[in-house]
């Protein structure tokens, strides 16, 4: 583990918040064990390990009953931890994964029988090194057919850039962390104002109102300014919002947010049964499992 990076919360809060019978936790991820899944060479940080067995731990405890995982940089495109989750989830968790153009028609049907439901570009300079747009584009053409979707990872500076890309995509698009706004610019700025247009204009893109730990400017204890952006996006577009806890909270070097604290969140950004249902039911099941019920 890099002597800087924080673990994952030893004794996260039990949340006041009852999440909605068939909650999903739409955004986490599992790391390692190092010794049975190594952590790519070309990786920018080495995390702690973090198993499905704690994942799934936490996502009994918090109140959840499924989870999608999604493939964290550090693994690069061995998406063997990822799939052993899938395996051992009952059919409780689904997958985002992380390809290349070598993969075969086979590899990937053999994903999409472990559970795997999308594939994650990540666009986040720090993170990754650069792939050209037209291999993104060939492996979105590939993935389609599967009834697959693409995760998008991007910073909200980088959005004007990457705008053609994405509307140009054939498959659903789920923007990871709200386009990761600068919350300390006004939730009617020019700045979020693209990012509402990007969805409004095109309904086939979908964000994920997840990571306020990672947003906020005024630190964990309530993450109040990310408050507006979330909601503003629950309620405009209910539909297609989804929600997660980011654990293990990957990169984390300032603070290692409390689990629970996070759960407490939803409440806040989803005002109302059957917004919080939508966000936490509905639309994860639609989009991971092809059904509304649990």
């Amino acid at each position: 583990m890099d002597p800087d990076y924080l673990p994952f919360h030893p004794n996260p809060s039990k949340p006041a918040y009852v999440p909605p019978p068939g909650a999903v936790d739409a955004h986490c991820h599992v790391f390692g064990p190092a010794a049975l899944f190594p952590y790519a060479p070309q990786r920018k940080y080495t995390p702690c390990d973090a198993p499905w067995q704690k994942l799934f731990e936490l996502r009994d405890f918090l109140g959840f009953e499924r989870n999608v995982i999604v493939q964290a940089t550090c693994h690069g495109n061995d998406n063997r931890a990822l799939v052993d989750a899938l395996l051992h989830s009952n059919d409780r968790a689904r997958g985002v994964a992380s390809v290349d153009r070598s993969i075969t028609d086979s590899e990937l049907r053999e994903l999409d029988a472990a559970g795997v439901r999308g594939v994650r570009f990540n666009f986040v300079r720090r993170l990754v090194d650069f792939t050209p747009r037209e291999v993104l584009a060939e492996i979105a053409a590939r993935i389609a057919p599967l009834g697959w979707h693409v995760v998008v990872y991007f910073e909200a500076q980088d959005l004007p850039e990457l705008w053609d890309f994405f509307t140009s995509l054939p498959t659903t698009v789920v923007v990871d962390h709200m386009g990761r706004p600068d919350v300390s610019l006004p939730v009617n700025g020019p700045q979020f104002e693209l990012f509402v247009r990007l969805l409004s204009e095109h309904e086939n893109i979908w964000s994920k109102v997840s990571c306020p730990e990672r947003l906020s400017r005024s630190g964990p204890h309530g993450y109040d300014d990310v408050v507006p952006f979330a909601r503003r996006l629950v309620e405009t577009f209910p539909d297609r919002v989804l929600w997660g806890t980011d654990w293990p909270h990957p990169n984390m070097k300032s603070h290692m947010p409390d689990d629970g604290k996070l759960v407490e969140f939803i409440a806040r950004i989803a005002t109302g049964a059957e917004l919080q249902r939508k966000l936490l039911v509905d639309n994860p099941m639609r989009l991971y499992w092809g059904s509304s019920a649990s």
